[in-house]
């Protein structure tokens, strides 16, 4: 099978490399498509770049589409034999884009990437130019999915004997089945997803060592801050909610009608709480917006990006 950042992109994969939370150098891979002014497409909980598989082609036709894999997921690496600090996606967010970007870009994330983007955008405003936000665990009172409570309460040791043994791989043809079973969940229309999808989408996890142990890392993370948030411990979930009405930036919230994950009200409460925000629901949609309803998530970043004088 090709190579799919070599057929989606000019140059094929790149790779950045920027300081982490811990000081250590992080190589990220990245790929870009298009002209103009930069956007950049952040991805969710367990995925890659891939999962904007069909929006980087449309939206390169208006922008300098920019891809990349978080640390730890996908293609960008995986410092197994480190322990993550709390909210260190939004400091390496911050210098992905002082890195590539010559100017406030648009930042299109979904899930846990927008969930990221706005504290960015509160930590950090001079970096995001508009913000695109599309089914952000804000308000998650729980982790959605039950494969990932049990990574969440698995020891990471426990995950890193297992990750380092290559279960996933020895036993590839059954982990594809069963990720292809979960992923056609979250999709209000499931026979979208084909075979070459669920090969993509599973293949860090069965070809990259270190991914199962980051991913399993970072819910552990999720999952102490949703428990820090219900029993008012400190925790960044609460410092985020209280300070949305800070994000300046015109925002768009789009929200799947059927997400089965977190429901559209979260959406409408996170949309009131936003001050210069427009709010679209997503009809005959799931929690997996990027895939699902490609077509519509497109059309209304470019509608508002053209209405707040960003095309």
């Amino acid at each position: 099978m090709k190579d799919w950042w070599q057929a989606t992109f000019p140059q094929g994969r790149q790779s950045l490399i920027i300081t982490d939370t811990k000081g250590y150098p992080v190589n990220i891979a990245y790929g870009e498509k298009g002209t103009g002014k930069p956007l950049i497409l952040l991805h969710g909980m367990g995925n890659w770049s891939y999962n904007w598989r069909y929006s980087i082609d449309p939206l390169s036709k208006y922008f300098r589409v920019i891809c990349f894999d978080a640390k730890g997921f996908g293609f960008s690496e995986k410092p197994v034999f480190r322990r993550e600090d709390n909210g260190h996606q939004v400091l390496e967010l911050a210098r992905i884009v002082q890195e590539l970007c010559d100017e406030p870009p648009v930042i299109v994330a979904e899930s846990l990437g927008a969930l990221v983007s706005l504290s960015l955008a509160q930590e950090y405003p001079e970096l995001v130019g508009r913000l695109v936000v599309v089914n952000v665990p804000i308000f998650a009172e729980k982790l959605p999915h039950w494969a990932m409570w049990i990574l969440s309460q698995t020891p990471l040791e426990v995950i890193q004997t297992i990750d380092s043994l290559r279960l996933a791989y020895f036993f590839a043809p059954l982990f594809r089945e069963i990720m292809a079973i979960e992923r056609r969940q979250v999709l209000f229309d499931p026979s979208v997803l084909t075979q070459e999808d669920i090969y993509w989408i599973s293949y860090p996890f069965i070809e990259i060592p270190g991914t199962l142990v980051k991913v399993a890392e970072d819910l552990q993370i999720a999952a102490r801050e949703i428990e820090h948030w219900q029993t008012e411990k400190p925790n960044m979930l609460s410092t985020i909610q209280k300070k949305l009405s800070n994000i300046e930036c015109p925002t768009l919230v789009l929200w799947g009608e059927q997400d089965n994950w977190f429901p559209v009200t979260h959406g409408e409460k996170l949309y009131r709480c936003l001050p210069n925000a427009k709010l679209k629901i997503l009809r005959n949609c799931r929690h997996d917006a990027a895939i699902g309803s490609a077509k519509e998530v497109n059309a209304a970043i470019v509608e508002f990006l053209a209405e707040t004088n960003f095309l």
